[in-house]
Parts: C-alpha cells; structure tokens; sequence
C-alpha cells in the first residue's frame, strides 16, 4: 500500500528547493516539538517506528498542507490520544 509520505517518482510535485545555510529551526516552536518527540520516545510512550507510522497515517491534505514539524506535531498529538495519555478535546484545547 502505498502513502502520501513515498511520493518516489510520482509526477506533479514541485522540486524541492534547498535553503543555502538553513537553519535546524525555523520558529522556537519547531525546537520545542523537536525536544518534545525526543522525551516521549526516551520515555517509552511510543517508538520511532510508530512516530514515522503516525506521520504516514496523516490525512493525505493535512500532510501536504503542513510543514515538517507541523507533520511532527500532528503525528505527536495522534499518538499521545491513541495512547490514552491525554484525549482529543484536551489536546485540542490545551
């Protein structure tokens, strides 16, 4: 089965422009959801493996339409609900 995530030859897509010197982060944000993801691997609430799968089980027009870590942040909020660690209307509400 094949995901939005593996777009390997597939035609339509716009080239992928790279930043000369770009930063690691963009918006303190990323860093934070970057930092966020790597404590709750280092917990055990969830694996590498099913971060990559949560990401890929995206709704295909939320993935395109997000950024990479916004990709991230969507993928950490999925797990943490399936997880039972807090519910959708908690993480939707803060």
């Amino acid at each position: 089965m094949s995901r939005i995530n593996d777009v390997g030859g597939m035609s339509g897509f716009a080239p992928i422009v790279e930043e000369p010197d770009e930063p690691r982060f963009h918006a303190d944000w990323e860093a934070h959801v970057f930092a966020l993801n790597g404590a709750l691997i280092r917990r055990g609430v969830y694996n590498l493996d099913e971060f990559r799968d949560a990401q890929e089980r995206l709704p295909v027009r939320e993935y395109l339409a997000a950024s990479y870590y916004e990709r991230w942040f969507a993928a950490i909020r999925l797990l943490l609900a399936e997880k039972g660690v807090a519910t959708a209307e908690e993480l939707a509400h803060g």
